[in-house]
């Protein structure tokens, strides 16, 4: 899964001010001693898994619309390393005695809906793509991620490192702009309505997974409350602004 970094629009402020956390302070061991909690993490790193699995198979496809060699290149090393992330989620599934494809499939509908409602028609689409809608997704399990405990939440905010993908979009999208300004107004449209099923497509994760929903908002761990869920997502809103500035397109 790719996301920028701060000198591509990230900002450094996504997550809540750090706490007084029980979990947090947890180690994986310790923490999934309560069985909520652990199907939580379940459902999560299942969701994660899958979704850096489909970046794998939408960035080599992607590689297809690519206009010169150097630019497939590019493309085809991001999705192997995407496939790195998914198979670090697999394995991780596995070493706490979890089926990794039983734990993905409560997500396959959802997700594969998204990517079908949001296929690029072409090579800036797809970059506009995977730097805004894919940035939105990791701004959303960062947030979570400090909730959890020390060992899922090291793993989460590894698989969740950019890829270079940040730069490499920017770059081109930029460049294509100055040769033909009308570009712009169209990838503009393009990412608010990424940033709108994005947003539509989290909530309804979460939501169908009543683990996950219930860790969330203040069930188990340490859960938001439901004014913190909302800062959440002017901070995630606040944060596709910035990559929005950072593309030369209006947010």
């Amino acid at each position: 899964m790719t996301t920028p970094d701060n000198a591509t629009g990230q900002t450094d402020a996504l997550a809540p001010e750090a706490a007084t956390q029980k979990v947090a302070a947890q180690t994986w061991e310790q923490a999934s001693a309560d069985p909520q909690y652990r199907a939580a993490v379940v459902d999560l790193l299942g969701a994660l898994a899958y979704g850096e699995l489909s970046a794998f198979e939408r960035l080599a496809e992607d590689a297809k619309l690519a206009p010169t060699l150097a630019d497939k290149g590019e493309l085809a090393k991001m999705a192997s390393a995407e496939f790195g992330h998914f198979d670090r989620l697999r394995a991780r599934l596995a070493e706490i005695d979890v089926d990794p494809e039983e734990a993905m499939a409560p997500f396959v509908a959802a997700l594969d809906g998204f990517h079908r409602q949001t296929a690029p028609s072409d090579w800036l689409e797809g970059l506009v793509k995977a730097y805004v809608g894919d940035s939105i997704a990791a701004d959303f399990y960062r947030e979570v991620a400090v909730r959890l405990d020390s060992d899922t939440r090291e793993l989460v905010l590894a698989v969740l490192d950019d890829l270079g993908h940040a730069e490499f979009a920017v770059e081109k999208v930029r460049a294509a702009i100055e040769v033909d300004p009308r570009v712009g107004g169209r990838l503009a449209l393009w990412a608010r309505r990424l940033m709108g099923e994005a947003l539509s497509q989290s909530q309804r994760v979460v939501a169908e997974r009543d683990a996950l929903s219930t860790m969330l908002v203040g069930g188990v761990a340490d859960g938001f409350d439901l004014a913190e869920v909302g800062r959440m997502f002017s901070r995630i809103t606040e944060a596709h602004t910035k990559r929005m500035a950072a593309l030369g397109l209006a947010a």
